[in-house]
C-alpha cells in the first residue's frame, strides 16, 4: 500500500516559518479551511495551525546550538486517533495512507487529540471540529495541476529544501532513499504508532572557542581604549 509522508531535514531547516505561513494560506481557503485566528497576538494566543515550528536552544553557553523542529500530523500507519473516534470522523485513506477528518461527522469531542501522543490535532473553536494536517490532499490529488506542483504547500515553499514528500513504502522514492542513506528516524517509535513522517538528523559539528573570542574584537571602545574619558578630542567631536 502507498504511504505518502514528509521527510524533514533538521540539518538545513532554518526556522523561517515559510512552511507554516504557506500551509495557513493554502488550507484556510481550501478544502480543509477555514483556519481561524481568534486571538493570535496576545499573551494567550488562540488559532488553528496544521504545522508549527518549535525552536530549542541546546547545550550550555558557549557551546550551544539552535534546533528548529517542524511538527505536524505524522500520518501514522497505526494511528491511535482513528479507533477512538466515536463517529468514524477520523479515518485513514486506503489508497495513500493519509489520515483525515470528516468535518460532517466530527462532533468535537477531542478524543482523537487525547489519543494522539504528538499533539498534532487542534480544535477549531468556531467550527467546533478537530483539524490537522492533510498533506494538502486537495492539491496533491488535483490532476489539473502540473505534476511538479502536486506537493504539499509547505514542501514547495521551503527555501532550503528541508521538506521532502513521497511514498515511504517505495524503496526507490526520494524519501525512502533519504531515510535509508541519511539515518532517517521516526518520532517516538516506542508508542507503536509507526509514524509515516520521518526526520533526518542534524550533523554534529565540533566547535573550538577560545575565551578571548567571546569578547568582541570590533568593539570601538576597546579599539580606541576610550573606556574612560580622557578629555582628548575624538572623531565624535569634530564638526565636518
Amino acid at each position: 500500500m502507498t504511504q505518502l509522508a514528509l521527510v524533514i531535514d533538521l540539518n538545513v531547516c532554518v526556522g523561517c516559518h515559510a512552511c507554516v505561513t504557506s500551509c495557513k494560506e493554502w488550507n484556510t481557503s481550501g478544502w480543509a479551511g477555514p483556519l481561524v485566528d481568534q486571538n493570535p497576538y496576545d499573551a494567550s494566543p488562540t488559532g488553528t495551525f496544521f504545522n508549527r515550528v518549535q525552536t530549542f536552544e541546546v547545550g550550555t553557553y558557549p557551546n550551544t546550538e539552535t534546533v528548529h523542529f517542524p511538527k505536524s500530523c505524522l500520518h501514522c500507519e497505526e494511528p491511535p486517533c482513528v479507533p477512538v473516534c466515536p463517529t468514524g470522523a477520523s479515518y485513514k485513506r486506503p489508497d495513500n495512507g493519509i489520515v483525515l477528518v470528516d468535518y460532517d461527522k466530527c462532533i468535537g469531542c477531542k478524543y482523537c487529540s487525547w489519543a494522539c501522543p504528538y499533539g498534532a490535532r487542534e480544535v477549531d473553536e468556531e467550527q467546533k471540529v478537530m483539524k490537522k494536517c492533510t498533506l494538502c490532499i486537495d492539491r496533491i490529488t488535483d490532476a489539473k495541476l502540473p505534476e511538479r506542483d502536486r506537493k504539499p504547500s509547505c514542501v514547495l515553499a521551503c527555501p532550503t529544501s528541508a521538506r521532502l514528500f513521497g511514498d515511504v513504502h517505495d524503496p526507490d522514492s526520494e524519501v525512502s532513499v533519504a531515510i535509508r542513506e541519511r539515518g532517517g528516524y521516526q518520532l517516538m517509535p516506542e508508542w507503536g504508532t509507526k509514524p509515516a513522517n520521518h526526520y533526518l538528523p542534524r550533523q554534529k559539528t565540533r566547535m573550538h572557542i577560545d575565551l578571548d573570542e567571546l569578547t568582541r574584537v570590533d568593539n570601538p571602545l576597546r579599539k580606541e581604549d576610550l573606556t574612560t574619558y580622557t578629555g582628548e578630542e575624538t572623531l565624535d567631536d569634530v564638526a565636518w
